[in-house]
């Protein structure tokens, strides 16, 4: 069945890199369109489609863009889309990037249920299937989609940083809710680095409110959430990439120190073989 929403939702943040104040509305959609961002704020408010074809760039998050419009830091809101199966959705956006809230997907998740599901047709999605193992890798990092006989996602990370370290997560959709499992991870950095960041016009809009921040020894900021929660921030960051697909193959996606560009280089090979 296809879902959208039953009504409309709105949220209001600071991008992470732009550090701009944005405010986001999640409406029902056209069941023709899929996911798609509108930028209210710009002349004739054009339409970016939440695809992989739709992909500008990657750095520290992925951004979509249609000609000069463009809407970063995508991959929360969409993870969330997913995890909660809504295929459809309007989503109108008066900046260039959306807001980081509390730097996870619970808050996304909290709204989508607010604004609630509607079934816009009873006709199943066809959902393709991975057949044989596709493998990317940029040195130590790699991705994965390795054939399974359901949806799972695993992911490991391994910083220096004592707080970090070398963690794991896998997860699949049918054992444990997005909502619970994954949605409340939220996204990390480090102390010694945000200075040079912030110098690169990035991360202009994080603070300890919106991220966990570690040093070499501790966490400025806990309690955590999880015992392993940047790993399963990976993840959702994953799962947020992948769904710029449409509907995620059913497979194992397998990745170690990735980033958002690779996944979406996995996204775009699989939408080459299966789609």
């Amino acid at each position: 069945m296809v879902k959208t929403l039953k009504t409309t939702v709105e949220c209001s943040g600071v991008g992470l890199h732009s550090g701009q104040r944005v405010t986001l509305k999640l409406m029902p959609g056209d069941r023709h369109q899929g996911r798609y961002f509108v930028r209210t704020d710009l002349p004739g408010e054009p339409q970016i489609p939440a695809r992989i074809e739709a992909v500008n760039q990657t750095l520290l998050s992925t951004e979509l863009a249609v000609g000069e419009a463009k809407v970063r830091t995508t991959e929360h809101l969409l993870a969330a889309l997913v995890g909660l199966g809504i295929d459809v959705v309007r989503i109108e956006i008066d900046g260039p990037e959306l807001p980081l809230l509390d730097g996870s997907a619970v808050q996304w998740v909290e709204a989508i249920a607010k604004a609630g599901t509607q079934t816009l047709t009873d006709e199943a999605i066809a959902t393709p299937v991975v057949i044989e193992p596709i493998w990317l890798q940029e040195d130590e990092a790699f991705v994965a989609a390795l054939p399974a006989a359901e949806l799972r996602f695993t992911y490991g990370i391994d910083f220096t940083y004592k707080p970090i370290g070398n963690q794991w997560h896998s997860w699949s959709p049918a054992a444990e809710p997005f909502a619970q499992a994954i949605a409340p991870a939220r996204t990390f950095g480090f102390a010694d680095q945000i200075e040079q960041l912030k110098k690169a016009g990035l991360i202009q809009g994080g603070s300890l409110d919106n991220a966990l921040v570690c040093d070499q020894e501790k966490w400025l900021n806990p309690p955590l959430r999880f015992e392993n929660e940047p790993a399963r921030h990976k993840l959702l960051d994953l799962i947020g990439d992948l769904s710029l697909l449409g509907t995620i193959p059913t497979g194992h996606y397998l990745a170690y120190k990735a980033s958002h560009k690779l996944h979406t280089q996995l996204a775009k090979t699989l939408q080459a073989t299966l789609f």
